[in-house]
């Protein structure tokens, strides 16, 4: 029996115990989540607006820490861990993607992160090129990213989290400002990254998502997790 099997975590990547989440300024609450997400499945959160839905990605990302419950990533009890330990293991898109943006041109924006962790600028770049092709933004190297479309935005802090690697990804409404056939391509890549073992988690109103490509489906319900359904 493994470390995780003697702490009672049953392989999951990310799992909330009886988490517990209110703001300061009072009125929403979360109560007493339980769940658990696997790595090589899309679990689609969804819920109508003021559900909790992005109260609890904040949660699973390290953003926000529980008032009571727990967290684990891979079986670690995640109370005192740093927001880049939380980085590391789970890449984030926010709802507002010009959070994430720094770099004065797109291309940096991707290479910067691989730089830092002793990637040669050659190999960073090949990388870099590689991804942006793929979400349709090679065109747009040397624009300055804050000076992007909304949807060129997202994409674009898509490819810098993909670049790192991450095992898990949590991505908060990714294809809002996107055409169908952007759309399309982004869920053929989310697909691809999950045959690949990646997990994934995407809280999202698009019901065209949910039916084709979710292997989950986590409802929320008034701070409260409604239903919980495996396809």
């Amino acid at each position: 029996m493994n470390m995780a099997e003697q702490q009672g975590f049953g392989g999951a990547y990310v799992e909330l115990r009886d988490v517990c989440y209110g703001y300061p300024s009072g009125g929403f609450r979360l109560e007493d989540i339980t769940l658990a997400f696997e790595k090589a499945r899309i679990t689609a959160i969804v819920g109508q607006n003021g559900s909790g839905k992005t109260t609890l990605g904040k949660l699973m990302a390290g953003i926000l820490k529980p008032q009571s419950g727990e967290i684990r990533l891979l079986g670690e009890r995640t109370a005192g861990m740093e927001l880049h330990e939380f980085g590391s293991r789970i890449g984030y898109l926010f709802q507002n993607p010009e959070r994430q943006l720094f770099a004065q041109t797109v291309e940096e924006e991707v290479t910067f992160a691989q730089e830092l962790l002793g990637v040669s600028p050659d190999a960073a770049k090949e990388k870099a090129d590689s991804l942006l092709r793929a979400l349709h933004l090679d065109h747009l190297k040397k624009a300055i990213p804050l000076k992007l479309s909304r949807g060129e935005k997202q994409r674009l802090v898509i490819a810098a989290i993909l670049v790192s690697g991450p095992q898990f990804l949590l991505l908060d409404e990714p294809s809002t400002a996107l055409d169908s056939q952007r759309k399309a391509a982004l869920y053929a890549m989310l697909a691809e990254l999950c045959e690949k073992g990646i997990g994934i988690a995407v809280i999202t109103h698009d019901d065209g998502f949910v039916k084709r490509y979710a292997h989950r489906v986590v409802t929320m319900q008034e701070g409260r997790v409604a239903s919980d359904e495996r396809s």
